[in-house]
């Protein structure tokens, strides 16, 4: 049972060993491609495809939108807008007494009339944020704040954006072009609103670039996060977790605001975002991730919207943060799904089978990776797509290949056999004798001598047809001769007696003057036979018969036993031919038939043996499993 269970592993072990190779070296491909980026964009591209499809959320409550849109330009019949009106604009919010208001328009030159007004109106408004910009753009420009406003109340509006133009980041915090540690408007519009709840921002003790709002550790970027490779991670940045909503935060336009038609309640203790929402003013971000019409028209105003919502949120109400894995998790995520199509591969053969099981498969990664973007954690899918398809599909296939290619070497291998059978079941057994009765004292005739070369002669033109009939058929029958054929329809017995019978009434002297015959042929188990192994069986028996003949002088009593003993299948010729001292010289013999025997013996897991017969001659045993019949 040990060896059967041994030879099962081993066997096994050797197939896998076939497709490891190739599908360690496509693992290992996917892997170099994943780090030279290769898989960037579609990743990206994935990622703001799973950000989209994420349940609908509420509208934040906290923040309100003040949009001066195309209408309101007209009214002021100027642009950029005066500081006359922003200054009218923020008195009258003043009076709703909002918890915090953000101005995202540029104000660091005079923007006549009203700019002394304006400068009174910032230096009143302590909790009033505005704009810089301290990276410099394409061109190299930059913007400078409005000089009246303390540096505490000035962040930086800089936008990161991908290699595609679009926007997933965001910078919290950077050095400016004096060196000097600066906080972005986003950031800044949070730290104020959440001082009102009594949280402070902090910095990380082990992470100087890191940044916390009381137990609310945020995220850090790093430069291969998520699908990024080597990413510019400089300052402090964030993964954007847009708010997944059509309208997401309450819009209203400088008109409305400044006829009083807004509703107290949203600006009462709120956030405040003031921003430009005309497409004169061409501020539009890029970005697919949120759920929009046109995702390439985000007003800037908006995205800076869902960052704020995104730092206040996580804070007071737990909203995921976009999270990552360090790059070995991400790697081992991606060997384990590259295994499992590995394991695919080997085990299913049927193409609809392997169509239907990856289709599963990739059903379920995709499953997965969306539940766990909407709890904030971000896994690589795409490289593992790959992986899981091309180590299914691509392995089956080469497992079928080499399938096919063992079975045709094994097809070639048996058409060998089956000649050299043949061969040594007829031709050689004939050249034995002639060279026997050769070198005997009593010697040949010539006219037996000729007459047995003829029959030598005929049986080796016979071998090509009779190899060639075996071969060109299913293999459903066995050749005895080029006119006697067995059909392996039958029952394996009635077989065995046939071979047994056609053996014995060939013209041989030999067996002829053997007096005692006991045979018996029963019913045995051949459920589990293929039928080139009832075709091996066939020919152990006619070998068997043949060597009583080649190697038994004098041999009077002949024994052959086919049936079923101790639960085995038995097949068993014994004779009284040689005497006992002669045995030594021919358990050495070892030819190609003993060869052959022990093959079916290890095919059928079973055994052959050959010993000697008391008081003398041979005993040739093949035995294997069977059930009870």
């Amino acid at each position: 049972m040990v060896r059967r269970i041994w030879r099962i592993i081993n066997s096994e072990n050797q197939v896998w060993r076939v497709g490891l190779l190739p599908g360690i070296s496509a693992i290992l491909f996917v892997i170099v491609l994943r780090v030279v980026g290769s898989f960037q964009f579609l990743e990206l591209a994935a990622y703001d495809t799973l950000m989209r499809l994420r349940p609908q959320e509420k509208i934040d409550e906290r923040i309100l939108i003040v949009g001066i849109n195309e209408n309101d330009i007209e009214q002021v019949k100027s642009y950029p807008i005066p500081d006359r009106d922003i200054a009218s604009l923020l008195n009258k919010l003043k009076t709703y007494q909002p918890a915090v208001i953000g101005l995202d328009i540029v104000r660091d030159l005079p923007q006549q009339p009203g700019h002394t007004e304006l400068v009174k109106t910032f230096q009143e408004t302590k909790n009033l944020i505005a704009i810089e910009k301290i990276l410099p753009d394409g061109s190299g420009l930059t913007f400078n704040p409005p000089p009246s406003l303390p540096q505490e109340q000035i962040g930086f509006a800089d936008a990161i954006l991908d290699l595609d133009t679009k926007q997933r980041r965001s910078l919290l915090a950077a050095s400016n072009q004096k060196k000097e540690w600066s906080l972005s408007f986003q950031l800044r519009i949070a730290e104020t609103y959440l001082k009102t709840k009594n949280i402070y921002l902090e910095n990380v003790e082990d992470d100087s670039y890191g940044i916390k709002f009381k137990t609310t550790k945020l995220p850090r970027f790093q430069s291969n996060s998520g699908g990024y490779i080597q990413t510019d991670a400089g300052g402090s940045q964030i993964l954007i977790n847009f708010r997944n909503r059509r309208k997401p935060f309450h819009t209203v336009s400088l008109t409305e605001i400044q006829s009083g038609k807004v509703n107290y309640n949203w600006i009462r203790g709120k956030i405040v975002l003031i921003g430009m929402t005309s497409s004169s003013a061409k501020d539009y971000v890029n970005s697919s991730a949120i759920n929009s019409e046109n995702p390439a028209l985000n007003y800037g105003i908006d995205i800076q919207a869902h960052v704020v919502s995104q730092l206040v949120s996580a804070v007071l109400d737990n909203r995921p943060m976009i999270y990552v894995w360090t790059d070995g998790w991400e790697y081992l995520w991606i060997i384990s799904w590259g295994i499992l199509g590995l394991s695919l591969g080997r085990g299913i053969r049927n193409p609809f089978k392997m169509l239907i099981c990856l289709t599963i498969a990739s059903i379920f990664l995709i499953v997965i990776c969306y539940g766990l973007i909407i709890i904030g954690l971000w896994v690589p899918i795409v490289p593992v797509l790959l992986i899981l398809v091309f180590n299914g599909l691509g392995l089956a296939a080469f497992y079928r290949y080499d399938e096919a290619l063992r079975d045709r070497i094994q097809y070639r291998q048996l058409i060998i056999d089956q000649v050299f059978d043949t061969i040594h079941s007829h031709p050689l057994q004939t050249l034995n004798i002639i060279l026997r009765e050769v070198q005997s004292d009593e010697g040949l005739s010539n006219q037996e001598f000729v007459s047995q070369l003829q029959q030598l002669n005929q049986e080796l033109r016979d071998v090509y047809d009779l190899v060639r009939k075996e071969a060109a058929t299913e293999s459903n029958n066995f050749y005895l001769s080029q006119q006697q054929k067995l059909d392996f329809s039958q029952h394996l017995d009635d077989i065995l007696f046939e071979i047994y019978n056609d053996i014995l009434e060939r013209d041989y002297v030999y067996f002829q003057n053997i007096k005692h015959k006991i045979f018996k042929f029963e019913t045995m188990d051949e459920r589990n036979l293929t039928i080139e192994q009832k075709r091996s069986v066939c020919r152990f028996l006619e070998e068997a018969l043949r060597n009583v003949k080649k190697y038994a002088d004098g041999t009077n009593r002949l024994e052959v036993i086919c049936s079923q003993e101790d639960g085995k299948n038995v097949i068993r010729v014994a004779d009284n031919g040689l005497k006992i001292e002669t045995m030594a010289d021919l358990s050495s013999h070892s030819g190609f038939g003993t060869k052959l025997a022990k093959n079916l013996a290890k095919q059928l897991r079973g055994e052959f043996k050959r010993y000697p017969n008391t008081p003398r001659g041979m005993i040739c045993q093949l035995t294997w499993s069977a059930r009870k019949l």
